[in-house]
């Protein structure tokens, strides 16, 4: 709506040819065209958020104990025993930043006192709406690296004003990892803090099946059985009714 705040403001500090975007339902064409078009749950989960994106393609290379990287434009492996900066991006932010600030640009990469544990920043730093956070987590429904998996976490970045990083866990030794600047690295989702409170989800029950009741029964027959003894059966029948009972955007 014309004059809203928005949800979420992305501070691209790093330069980055692809900056945050809406998160895609097809992932860049990678859903089949069959699931696509019928499977609303998947393209549902597939387009919220928005895609975050790393300033540059780069390499690690983890043998267990110790740690190296290295980056277009370097011929050598760099030793990785704390932490590294983007290359040159510790001159541009104290160009930038106030007295108080300058010496304090984030890190690029830092490893973690956990085996294989890696930080990494994405270049960027968000912010969001009081009441709303990220959800920081891998892209939904893309295919994962075997090398090495992205673990998930919320940020409080109604107030906390810092990197949009996340940390990664190595999986394989003496084997070069790719990380590409072309492809998402992580998929952001807004969630508002009091549905991840404890009250909050402390607040479910679960049920046997001989306490369905003729409601649920007959929710049952009319997702399940009636389209499967209907004798056109219609494909597609919840994606078109979950599109139906989605809101009309305002004016």
């Amino acid at each position: 709506m014309p004059g809203t705040a928005p949800l979420v403001e992305f501070f691209q500090l790093v330069p980055n040819e692809r900056p945050p975007r809406k998160a895609d339902r097809a992932v860049g064409g990678t859903i089949p065209t069959r699931a696509l078009r019928y499977c609303e749950a998947l393209t549902s989960a597939s387009g919220f958020g928005w895609y975050v994106f790393l300033p540059m393609n780069f390499k690690v290379l983890w043998d267990g104990h110790d740690m190296l990287w290295t980056y277009e434009g370097v011929d050598e492996w760099l030793p990785l025993s704390g932490a590294a900066q983007y290359p040159d991006f510790s001159d541009r932010f104290d160009r930038h930043a106030p007295a108080h600030v300058k010496g304090f640009s984030p890190t690029f990469l830092s490893r973690s006192i956990q085996p294989g544990g890696l930080q990494v920043w994405t270049g960027c730093v968000a912010k969001t709406a009081p009441g709303w956070n990220l959800l920081v987590r891998g892209v939904a429904n893309l295919s994962k690296s075997l090398s090495y998996e992205t673990l998930e976490g919320i940020i409080e970045t109604d107030h906390w004003f810092g990197p949009l990083f996340d940390n990664i866990r190595i999986l394989k030794t003496d084997v070069p990892i790719a990380f590409s600047k072309d492809v998402p690295f992580l998929q952001v989702q807004p969630v508002r803090k009091e549905v991840y409170d404890e009250k909050f989800l402390q607040n479910f029950v679960v049920r046997d099946l001989d306490e369905l009741d003729a409601e649920n029964w007959e929710q049952f027959h009319q997702t399940v059985v009636a389209p499967n003894i209907a004798a056109e059966r219609k494909r597609g029948q919840y994606a078109v009714a979950a599109r139906k009972r989605q809101p009309v955007p305002a004016a």
